[in-house]
């Protein structure tokens, strides 16, 4: 199987449903990968490309913390399929010399792999199945299309620092 190398290209919001969509592209190349992703999810990758840093850590930072002190290396993760509109990935940890892979969301998948330095991977039968489509050559072009603008940026980045973490419990 064939796995094409990407980068988080950013994060930016469906005007239609108002949800969060990660953007990953390719690196050698100008296809981009559109995935609808939870507003949490969203928000833990936004705090570390922002490098926004909450009093409590966040869930993917304690994950991150816990493998660090017990010694499990992240090198990897990868967005291994699509069915019914969803995709799946894997986390692959080394633990003690061996390679363990970790069934995940990829937005999971994508917020611990900027956390661990990890290496991102899309299996070339996911890109060919999903919809993806190709950076536009003229930098406004290139704003419509993969959304957010500096100004749209700067106001996310105003909205995640002022996050109170009371809005982030659950009643049960």
């Amino acid at each position: 199987m064939n796995k094409v190398k990407v980068l988080l290209h950013g994060l930016a919001i469906d005007p239609v449903s108002n949800s969060p969509v990660m953007l990953l592209k390719e690196i050698q190349g100008n296809r981009i990968l559109p995935i609808w992703i939870g507003v949490l999810e969203a928000t833990s990758i936004a705090s570390r490309l922002e490098n926004i840093q909450f009093p409590r850590p966040l869930t993917h930072d304690l994950l991150k913390n816990i493998l660090d002190f017990v010694g499990i290396k992240v090198p990897k993760i990868e967005i291994v399929d699509l069915k019914d509109n969803t995709y799946y990935a894997i986390i692959t940890l080394e633990v003690q010399g061996e390679r363990v892979d970790i069934d995940a969301r990829p937005s999971d998948a994508v917020a611990m792999a900027l956390r661990m330095g990890s290496e991102i991977f899309v299996h070339e039968e996911v890109l060919q199945k999903s919809q993806t489509f190709t950076e536009a050559p003229y930098k406004e072009q290139q704003e419509e299309m993969v959304g957010a603008t500096e100004e749209e940026k700067e106001k996310l980045k105003e909205i995640l620092e002022e996050l109170d973490p009371k809005h982030f419990k659950y009643k049960m």
